[in-house]
């Protein structure tokens, strides 16, 4: 996730792993999320299922530049849980994603180094079984011609390879698309230049 660049990626698939150290079992969970709200229903499910697990520990990253991170040791040690997963989760280089680890503790104490590598280890592989997608950070553009001039608009879209997101016809033609955010500018400076089109970013 580079502050410079368009691209960045998320998890393609959700995925699980079960890691097992000296009697205590850690069940990884990876998930694909997209708000506050969906994390806190994945973690509120999995305390519901796992109720009887000894601890349910988690991280997660969401923005387009991870510019959002918590990790949350849940009565362990500071540090022995938590954050292992998110060095993970960063690690990986994905974001808009929850890892939650629930362990079940086997009568065996591990001390915060054993912790800290069942908790990451666990994670690092839920996470390699969830692979990577790419994806690219985008903004969004309104355009309207008459229909004597959309295929101006198809030859936009096709130049600057903008994805369509919708279309209607009524009185004139309206295109929603997006663009790679690395391109808005020269996007926006076409538009400007085709007196036929009127675009605005949305």
């Amino acid at each position: 996730m580079s502050l410079f660049s368009d691209l960045y990626y998320e998890v393609e698939r959700d995925a699980e792993f079960v890691l097992r150290e000296r009697g205590s079992k850690f069940f990884a969970f990876v998930y694909g999320v997209r708000s506050d709200l969906e994390i806190k229903e994945k973690l509120e499910g999995l305390k519901r299922e796992y109720s009887d697990a000894t601890h349910h520990c988690y991280a997660w990253v969401m923005g387009a530049r991870g510019e959002a991170q918590r990790a949350n040791d849940d009565g362990e040690p500071g540090n022995s849980a938590g954050r292992p997963i998110l060095r993970s989760i960063l690690s990986a280089g994905v974001t808009n994603v929850l890892v939650v680890v629930v362990r079940y503790f086997g009568g065996t104490l591990l001390g915060i180094p054993g912790l800290i590598e069942s908790y990451g280890g666990a994670a690092e592989s839920a996470l390699r079984a969830a692979g990577r997608s790419e994806k690219f950070i985008e903004e969004n553009y309104e355009i309207r011609s008459d229909f004597a001039h959309e295929q101006e608009i198809h030859r936009l879209i096709a130049k600057y390879g903008a994805r369509v997101l919708g279309s209607e016809y009524t009185d004139q033609v309206c295109y929603r698309v997006a663009v790679k955010a690395g391109v808005g500018r020269d996007f926006e400076k076409a538009l400007a230049d085709h007196y036929q089109l009127v675009g605005k970013r949305m």
